[in-house]
């Protein structure tokens, strides 16, 4: 499958969001989609499995099974304003992946860390982490970066 890398605007936009829905599905098409914090790095998204309380073991969360049973997957990264010639969006269609080499996993915690100072605590230096690969990017809309948050790390 060939991918396809985000815009310069894009990956803009995309790198200055706080929070993204990942959205995964089942193998027998069941979909599921969460909010979740990511980092965006070298054209690629990474996501830790972090260590707020949950219902079941990390690796058996609805996201993380979908994944290993079907890597498609598609990234939302949005912004509602009630001006609505501030909406805009960037849907990423993706691979995922939960073998990521542990240099590239190392590097995505610490990436992340940086960016969502709670994953200081939260995301444990073992923590499993999903890459997500773009195949297929598309956007609407305004694309504007959101200007850095308070205490956000950037």
């Amino acid at each position: 499958m060939s991918s396809q890398q985000l815009s310069a605007r894009q990956e803009l936009f995309v790198a200055s969001a706080r929070v993204a829905h990942l959205a995964s599905s089942s193998r027998a098409g069941r979909p599921h989609v969460v909010p979740v914090c990511f980092q965006l790095m070298r054209g690629r998204l990474y996501v830790g499995i972090d260590s707020k309380p949950k219902s079941v073991d990390a690796m058996r969360l609805r996201r993380v099974r979908n994944i290993l049973d079907n890597p498609s997957v598609a990234l939302l990264v949005d912004r509602y304003d009630e001006d609505w010639n501030r909406l805009g969006y960037v849907l990423i269609s993706a691979r995922a992946t939960l073998d990521v080499p542990e240099p590239e996993r190392r590097e995505a915690i610490r990436a992340l860390r940086a960016k969502y100072r709670q994953y200081e605590r939260m995301l444990r230096d073992d923590a499993p982490v999903l890459r997500i690969s773009p195949v297929a990017v598309s956007s609407w809309g305004d694309l504007t970066p959101w200007p850095p948050s308070a205490g956000s790390g950037q």
